[in-house]
């Protein structure tokens, strides 16, 4: 039986590759979270996050098709949501105002997501 530790949190995958996509929405089911997207790019990912009114976290790829992910980040970082890159990139291509950011290297299991979500998530 999975264990639910995002039981009834919101959150928010944005990620271009789908079966990658499909995957994290599975891992998150699992654990009892209601997935917001997934989204596959930065226009979507910015107007998710404006019509949404709760979001308790997201999962951004770096790298959307071309086009980098640090504007929606910026977004989330003034609406005080906590998030979490999963990328390829290493760390050097993160720019320095998100060093603190948790960074997950692709490929993403389920259980390493939830461990690391779970704790970011504020109550």
């Amino acid at each position: 039986m999975p264990e639910h530790r995002l039981e009834g949190r919101r959150i928010l995958v944005v990620e271009d590759e789908y079966l990658i996509a499909d995957d994290l929405r599975d891992a998150l089911v699992d654990a009892g979270a209601e997935v917001l997207g997934p989204v596959s790019n930065v226009k979507d990912a910015a107007a998710m996050i404006a019509s949404e009114v709760q979001i308790d976290c997201a999962l951004l790829d770096i790298n959307l098709n071309g086009a980098m992910v640090f504007d929606v980040a910026d977004t989330l970082v003034a609406r005080e949501i906590p998030f979490v890159f999963g990328t390829g990139y290493d760390q050097w291509a993160i720019p320095d105002r998100f060093a603190q950011v948790p960074r997950l290297e692709k490929p993403i299991k389920g259980r390493q997501l939830t461990s690391v979500l779970a704790p970011i998530i504020v109550v």
